[in-house]
């Protein structure tokens, strides 16, 4: 892989690729377009998109996930990653349970009352046969759960069910080292009289061996040394979770959820050091153990009630907490095997969250309604870590391995949150064709933190927001949304953590005045959904003005222990601009097939802290582009499909007190083929990264701090955990 430093060239290639990718999406719309006709045209007067359950009978789908995926522009919403779970969403989540963006989802026309446990995980588990409909909600709307997201996926089930429904899951994981994991998952899921329910239980494979490999010259070009590295993660997550819901009359219903989830992730590395100085090709070995430990629950729920005169109340509450515990030895292996111990990190915390929230709803005209409400938040890290090395100087002690005790500011600290938020929200119909969402938020928090450092703020935060939507025709809409946001804060950010990205360092310091970061979004988008249900191409052009930007910042308290901790660097921009298509190939006679693109280009700048020149933010990509497909073949219960992503390489940076970094990466290739047989048996084969994409760093050392322009090494280093096949068998009964 080779680096990308010509800005002009790389500009040019973004240019070229979303020149590429709207022509790609042209030829696409001529062919659904002259070709494809189903039906009926499912886009109705109000713009809401309805896609009953007939629509998908030819396709045999077992979960409400897999009709999601046949519908134009819908494919992989709700989706996850299969990748390493990193747990704790309500450290870095979105903040509070007030808005959204992006497509939202929702059950019945209601959200589900969580986060770890949502809507989206809820789809792979609801069955298909309990599905009425899907509508995708282009609309804002009073009588909906949500605001502000740019469409929204409502599931709508039966109300009556006669039977039961148990659907399966039964998969084997294949890796690159041969290595091969099995998983599975169990839902069970009805209705008995005014009571719905869902228990779901899981297994899902997360093992991961990631090899790396490192070469650094000096800063007079010499050679320095070459590292290889194995690191091997292994790691099933296990989960147990329901969603129960009650109507306790015409008016009144009840919701419960509750998530329990083990993500163990106990961790070998074997490194292998070898010395390119002065021609000794001396070789240094080490071995690190890092038995993780990690499992978080969450319990949620809701109620509602509905007035006689159409106006609701409803109370929402959700509860959380997320156990994450590493015991990181590191050993020298020495010439006759044995282990030499020299490093011990003890690193544990506790994250809790709890929400509170309330509001009322009520009728204002016949086209107006207005929402108000007031929401509570706490959330609280509690968060110690211990450091000990090998040393000539100092008492080992047996609470720190056995080695000599090192002092880690901020090491032991709890911070805490308590955050109010009442809010009014305005919707007004203006007529058959624009809508008009107002919000009015009040934000005020106090963040309080204890143990080796003591420290207490309050902020306030006046948050509004302006969603407007046109409807040039049913199928074409535009929408403009002004809105300012505050980003979550990291609370893991606010104490001494340790350090998992660079070898060189045992540890990373935390900010005790670390603030909130806000932005301004101005954001304008415009949409049009072929008749005939052929497609969706879409243009989205939107500027983040932000203020306060987290990155890293200066926090050494002297030149011989220079440190780094995320804080507030100042004021940036952001831009983007992005197209996607995702259409029908009609005119080739082929209906079934749907063919998605995807192209964005981004840019950015702001002062950095340590050189004091203006920059893109830190792991910021100049954009991307992606392609895909997927064809059904109904009359063979066969289904095939690929998707390929690539980010442009040279634009991702990230800057620090006495490196700077650069990232890139290769395309990444996911590939599936599935079939149904034996009655209604699903068997599927997934390929992820099989075309065995690594990502490559390069990181620039300097002699004391970067400003300094002193060079001390260049480290080039490239990793991968090559391709992962997947056999899942599934179905129901």
């Amino acid at each position: 892989m080779k680096y990308r430093t010509n800005f002009q060239t790389i500009l040019e290639d973004a240019r070229l690729l979303v020149t590429k990718n709207l022509l790609l999406s042209l030829l696409l719309l001529l062919a659904g377009y002259c070709g494809y006709a189903s039906a009926q045209d499912n886009v109705g007067d109000d713009s809401t998109v309805i896609y009953p359950a007939s629509y998908f009978a030819d396709y045999r789908p077992v979960t409400a996930q897999d009709m999601l995926n046949r519908i134009p522009g819908m494919s992989g919403s709700g989706g996850s990653s299969r990748g390493p779970s990193r747990g704790g969403s309500a450290s870095r989540g979105s903040r509070g349970f007030g808005g959204g963006s992006g497509n939202q989802i929702l059950i019945n026309g209601k959200r589900v009352a969580g986060k770890n446990n949502n809507s989206q995980d809820l789809l792979r588990r609801i069955s298909s046969e309990q599905v009425l409909q899907i509508e995708i909600i282009r609309g804002t709307s009073g009588e909906l759960d949500v605001r502000g997201s740019s469409q929204i996926i409502n599931v709508v089930l039966f109300e009556e069910m006669s039977n039961t429904s148990i659907s399966f899951q039964a998969n084997m994981d294949q890796y690159s080292d041969s290595e091969s994991k099995p998983g599975g998952s169990l839902s069970y899921s009805g209705r008995s009289g005014a009571l719905n329910y869902l228990i779901n239980a899981s297994a899902e494979p997360r093992y991961q061996h990631r090899v790396s490999t490192e070469h650094s010259i000096l800063g007079d070009f010499s050679p320095n040394d070459l590292v290889l590295e194995n690191r091997i993660t292994q790691q099933t997550d296990y989960s147990l979770s329901t969603n129960l819901g009650y109507d306790i009359s015409a008016n009144s219903s009840i919701r419960f959820n509750a998530l329990f989830q083990q993500k163990d992730n106990p961790t070998d590395v074997f490194r292998e050091t070898t010395d390119l100085t002065n021609g000794s090709d001396s070789v240094y070995r080490e071995q690190e153990i890092i038995p993780g430990a990690q499992d978080n629950w969450e319990i949620g729920g809701d109620y509602e009630y509905k007035f006689a005169d159409g106006s609701r109340f409803k109370a929402l509450f959700i509860s959380n907490e997320t156990d994450m515990a590493t015991n990181r030895e590191r050993f020298e292996v020495l010439s006759d095997g044995s282990l030499n111990k020299n490093l011990y990190l003890d690193a544990s915390s506790t994250l809790q969250e709890r929400i509170l929230r309330t509001s009322y709803t009520r009728n204002f005209f016949e086209s107006q309604n207005v929402e108000i409400g007031i929401e509570r938040a706490q959330t609280i890290l509690d968060s110690k870590l211990r450091l000990g090395i090998e040393s000539a100087s100092g008492t080992p002690s047996p609470e720190f391995g056995g080695l000599v005790p090192i002092a880690v500011a901020n090491a032991n600290s709890q911070v805490e949150e308590i955050r109010y938020e009442p809010f009014a929200i305005h919707n007004w119909k203006i007529n058959q064709k624009m809508t008009l969402e107002t919000s009015l938020v009040y934000e005020t928090s106090e963040i309080t933190q204890t143990g080796d450092f003591r420290n207490q703020r309050n902020f306030e935060f006046f948050k509004p927001k302006l969603d407007y939507r046109y409807d040039l025709t049913p199928s074409i809409q535009i929408r403009a949304v002004v809105e300012k946001f505050v980003r979550q804060l990291s609370f893991a950010d606010f104490v001494a953590a340790t350090e998992n990205e660079d070898t060189d360092s045992n540890t990373q310091a935390g900010n005790v005045n670390l603030s909130p970061e806000y932005w301004w979004n101005y954001n304008l988008l415009a949409e049009y959904r072929l008749p005939n249900d052929a497609g969706v191409l879409s243009a989205n052009l939107y500027k983040h003005a932000h203020r306060d930007k987290n990155e890293r910042i200066d926090v050494s308290t002297s030149e011989d222990d220079l440190r780094s901790a995320v804080g507030n660097i100042g004021n940036g921009d952001m831009w983007v601009f992005e197209v996607k298509s995702s259409i029908r190939l009609g005119m080739l006679n082929l209906p079934n097939v749907l063919v998605t693109t995807r192209a964005n280009v981004k840019d950015s700048k702001i002062k950095d802290p340590f050189l004091g020149i203006e920059r893109r933010f830190s792991n910021f990509d100049r954009g991307s582009f992606g392609f895909g497909f997927r064809h059904d073949i109904p009359e063979w219960r066969l289904n095939y499909g690929v998707n390929w992503m690539n980010r442009f390489d040279g634009g991702i940076k990230r800057y620090d007190i006495d490196d700077i970094e650069s990232t890139s990466g290769d395309p990444f290739t996911m590939a599936f083929v599935e079939v149904i047989a034996f009655g209604d048996i699903t068997f599927r084969l997934d390929g992820r990264n099989v075309t065995e994409g690594q990502m490559c760093r390069q990181r620039q050392r300097y002699v004391g701090r970067a400003s300094a322009g002193i060079l001390e090494e260049i480290e080039y280093m490239c990793s991968g955990s090559g391709a992962v096949y997947s056999l899942k068998v599934s179905g129901r009964f």
